[in-house]
């Protein structure tokens, strides 16, 4: 955005040319300014993220209420209805000419570059509230989904076949986060969707989509057991991703993937009960590096060794009562440090919505899971 406003000053753009006003008011936009209990604060966003927060904050809503439809979700899910991108093709198309658009931006509104990632989340909420309205979308969302599939088996973010590393030796190709192959955790959650959205097995197309996709995770597991985590932070988020696929797959805690990461979640539980990962183990030499246990990765462990058949371990139960007893804000638990990804070594996202939704989703889960007759994770995520 900023060198937008640049290149358009060079170019010669009149100040008051109503693009030009248009992107610096749209930066304007991203600045902040609040008191906290130490002065005034002034900072700038590096994006905004109601979509993505807005379903993320439905699902833990939903887990908390045992999938009964609170008027708060309701209006959510039908908020994000009227956001979906039906008509406008954007980049993506390039590759997929003939898919109808189907998805969902990370923004408020950006038609022209809808994301995977939100989509299947925004998709999955809505399966979780029973509600014919919102099939239609749904069924639309599954068939740009499974369109934006790569030839590998894995989705990226935004793109389809989108890996010309080569790409990245160019000097100005923004640090090497220049594309958007196939992520684990991207893929994990169309796993979730389409396994949701079939959930009879009967569609032989989502079906073979799904089997595609989970070898591809197979052959993305690391050595230790864990999963990379493109957007988040990090291996935590990435096996808490693909476990929670996986279970919504049929791959129950006797697969061998599915032990493996069980067996690392479990062995990365800090002395406290909960779990944290510093960004530094974006550097490859430094996994496993960790500051401090934090609100939205100890859930995020919490859930994923439940999706692995772990509900009554005893790490899953101290790390719900580290969440329980966890210093909180209110309704927000305390979380200073970032667990959010931008780009990995060049620049990371504190969500303020991850100590709040995450952890009450941890811990409404593991109730749900105790009380019932059954210890099998009912949702792809």
């Amino acid at each position: 955005m900023a060198n937008a406003v640049m290149a358009m000053d060079v170019l010669g753009f009149a100040k008051d040319d109503p693009r030009l006003v248009t992107a610096k008011h749209a930066i304007e936009l991203l600045v902040v300014e609040r008191v906290e209990a130490h002065g005034p604060e002034t900072y700038v966003q590096p994006c905004v993220s109601p979509i993505w927060d807005t379903g993320l904050a439905a699902h833990a809503l939903l887990e908390a209420s045992n999938d009964s439809v609170d008027p708060a979700v309701k209006r959510a899910l039908d908020w994000l209805k009227d956001r979906q991108i039906l008509e406008v093709k954007g980049d993506w198309a390039v590759r997929r000419p003939n898919l109808r658009p189907g998805g969902w931006a990370f923004q408020y509104w950006n038609n022209h570059y809808p994301d995977v990632d939100d989509t299947a989340v925004v998709a999955i909420a809505m399966i979780r509230a029973r509600d014919p309205a919102y099939d239609t979308a749904v069924a639309r969302a599954a068939e740009w989904i499974i369109g934006m599939q790569s030839s590998n088996g894995g989705w990226g973010a935004f793109d389809p076949e989108n890996e010309h590393y080569y790409l990245n030796a160019i000097p100005f190709a923004d640090h090497g986060a220049l594309l958007d192959p196939p992520t684990a955790d991207v893929t994990a959650r169309c796993i979730s969707f389409l396994a949701e959205f079939d959930p009879d097995r009967r569609d032989p197309i989502v079906q073979e989509s799904i089997r595609k996709a989970v070898e591809y995770l197979k052959r993305e597991q690391e050595p230790d057991g864990s999963w990379f985590g493109r957007w988040g932070a990090n291996y935590i988020y990435g096996t808490w991703s693909v476990l929670c696929a996986l279970n919504a797959a049929g791959l129950g805690p006797e697969d061998g993937a599915v032990a493996r990461a069980a067996s690392w979640l479990a062995g990365q539980q800090r002395d406290d009960g909960g779990w944290g990962e510093d960004l530094a183990t974006y550097d490859p030499a430094r996994k496993g590096e960790a500051k401090e246990s934090t609100p939205s990765q100890t859930a995020w462990a919490v859930m994923g060794l439940m999706a692995a058949g772990q509900v009554d371990s005893p790490a899953t139960a101290r790390g719900v009562q580290w969440l329980e007893q966890a210093p909180r804000d209110g309704a927000r638990w305390q979380e200073d440090l970032y667990t959010g990804t931008g780009f990995p070594r060049v620049f990371y996202l504190k969500y303020h919505g991850y100590a709040a939704y995450f952890p009450l989703w941890a811990v409404a889960r593991y109730e749900n899971l105790t009380k019932s007759n059954t210890r099998r994770v009912p949702h792809g995520m």
